[in-house]
């Protein structure tokens, strides 16, 4: 990942392959002084979509972040389930040496962060899901057909999509599969979000997106209310005006506030030893 034009020195950023299962992962941790923040990226993208927000944050952060299997430059796999990439969490921060990180994740990668928070309440700080992580049970026969009607229509722009990072090394078929397999567990992520026992700040998008009008992901955004109610742990940091896709580009510093909220809610993570 390129930080050239972010806060952070680049004499003391780490970059390199972790190992896990039979794949490796694209990794950079910036090894920076503060608090460590872990980006989960969206379901076909790269890590270099949080530059902007990194930027925001500065080099008082240690930023880490890191491409899913088959995204940006991590290696090719045999699996590319949800589970897979939840299990990636792990290997990562194992390898960098992390403890107690707050995980900001977009989209695909806000169901990880909160899916892994729920799982691990002692092991981490507080979660900044952006525009992701909504309860919404909408997917049937009919949708999953849609989706990989989609997807297959979608399939010449894919090596265009790769070089912004905004698709993976798959074929039509995977990336639909991985959709859909994603779409199925929203409707189920009630009782997850009941049992997060660390901070959660949203920054939700306004309007629709590629895939989802404006109504639909309005309507998806909804879900998230009963969830707030129940939790006191989980708040809406801000709503902003930028679409699901762009909300990283054009909102990145709401998304940095929203980090800055879960960081003062505690104390300070114990500091690690960083090889």
């Amino acid at each position: 990942m390129n930080f050239s034009n972010s806060t952070c020195s680049s004499d003391s950023i780490w970059t390199g392959m972790v190992p896990v299962e039979d794949t490796a992962l694209a990794v950079t941790d910036t090894r920076g002084p503060g608090c460590p923040v872990v980006y989960l990226n969206g379901c076909y993208a790269d890590q270099s979509h949080w530059r902007r927000v990194i930027g925001e944050l500065g080099s008082g952060w240690r930023h880490i972040t890191y491409d899913e299997r088959a995204r940006g430059e991590s290696k090719r796999s045999a699996d590319y389930s949800f589970e897979a990439c939840v299990r990636d969490i792990d290997a990562v921060l194992e390898a960098r040496n992390v403890d107690r990180p707050i995980l900001v994740g977009w989209s695909y990668g806000a169901a990880l962060a909160v899916h892994w928070a729920n799982r691990n309440p002692d092991r981490v700080l507080g979660v900044v899901p952006v525009d992701g992580a909504m309860p919404y049970d909408w997917i049937d026969d009919a949708a999953r057909e849609r989706i990989r009607t989609l997807f297959h229509r979608l399939s010449w722009m894919f090596p265009i999509a790769r070089r912004l990072g905004l698709a993976a090394w798959f074929s039509a078929e995977q990336h639909a599969e991985v959709n859909i397999e994603i779409n199925e567990s929203l409707g189920a992520l009630g009782p997850v979000l009941d049992g997060l026992a660390c901070p959660a700040r949203w920054v939700i998008a306004s309007g629709g997106n590629l895939g989802g009008g404006a109504e639909e992901m309005e309507r998806a955004r909804a879900t998230l209310t009963p969830a707030l109610t129940r939790n006191p742990h989980l708040e809406v940091s801000s709503k902003v005006a930028s679409n699901h896709s762009k909300i990283l580009r054009k909102d990145f510093r709401a998304v940095a506030d929203a980090v800055r909220e879960i960081a003062s809610t505690r104390e300070a993570p114990r500091v690690r030893e960083v090889s």
